[in-house]
């Protein structure tokens, strides 16, 4: 398992559009992956999921991921989560 802490930079942290981006990206991986707001776990790759933890700018989440990309999943999903998703 492999795991990393970010920060949402974008102002209106992970809605719809954005959270379609991570989502999309999440799926080029072969490795489950989740993601951690405080104590709630969802998979990365279901946009219902990523939505329901209302991640907004500025909060930390944690991006874990399990199998035989997870650390190249992690690494490009943080990469993706600090670019603002070009907001």
């Amino acid at each position: 398992m492999y795991s990393k802490e970010v920060k949402v930079q974008n102002h209106v942290g992970l809605h719809a559009r954005p959270a379609t981006f991570f989502i999309q990206k999440a799926n080029e991986f072969k490795s489950s992956i989740w993601v951690e707001r405080e104590e709630r776990r969802v998979n990365a790759k279901s946009l219902l999921g990523v939505l329901s933890l209302g991640i907004i700018g500025g909060t930390d989440i944690r991006i874990l991921a399990g199998g035989p990309d997870e650390e190249s999943a992690v690494d490009e999903l943080v990469k993706l989560v600090n670019s603002g998703f070009a907001e």
